[in-house]
């Protein structure tokens, strides 16, 4: 069994309160959860209006699995309208 944990942290331009960046995060985590079946959470500069930290967690069968849904995530995130990403860390276990 392999667990991969990242932290991402994104951008979220055209937001002008923290009500209208929680309708974008909440929405972007949902939709994360039912395409990838991921553990994921706001970690991080909840008070913040543009930027967000996400903490993610996955579990897989071997690391190569593991490995690849985190670049379909990374490559979901990039394609979504509205976010950026500014950094990622993951970690493998």
């Amino acid at each position: 069994m392999r667990v991969a944990i990242c932290v991402l942290e994104l951008y979220v331009p055209g937001v002008s309160s923290l009500k209208a960046k929680r309708q974008v995060i909440k929405s972007l985590i949902q939709r994360l959860r039912n395409r990838f079946n991921v553990s994921i959470a706001e970690t991080g500069n909840q008070d913040l209006w543009q930027r967000v930290e996400l903490g993610m967690a996955v579990v897989c069968h071997n690391g190569a699995g593991a490995d690849s849904i985190m670049e379909k995530i990374f490559n979901y995130v990039e394609l979504e309208n509205g976010v950026d990403i500014i950094s990622s860390r993951v970690e493998n276990y």
